[in-house]
């Protein structure tokens, strides 16, 4: 039961992080938003990198499934902004 929860954070962050890629695609296609891109680039990175951490201090089993649920979640969200667009 545990281990479903690390997948569906995983899950959770990992299509909140795509999800934001795309809105933080459109920052740098606009002329004077390139700090704003990259405030918010490296913001995203920091919560998912914080995320995995807290999970890497839970074991190795919990960093490998919450990592998972962040590559599953990838393609998912790619389809669906896809679709959307």
């Amino acid at each position: 039961m545990i281990d479903a929860a690390f997948v569906a954070l995983g899950l959770l962050a990992g299509g909140l992080y795509f999800f934001l890629l795309r809105w933080n695609t459109s920052f740098y296609a606009r002329p004077g938003r390139v700090w704003t891109a990259a405030a918010l680039q490296m913001a995203r990175m920091a919560v998912l990198g914080g995320l995995l951490y807290l999970a890497a201090r839970s074991g190795a089993l919990p960093l490998l499934l919450t990592a998972l649920g962040v590559m599953i979640a990838r393609p998912i969200v790619m389809r669906l902004t896809a679709e959307a667009g």
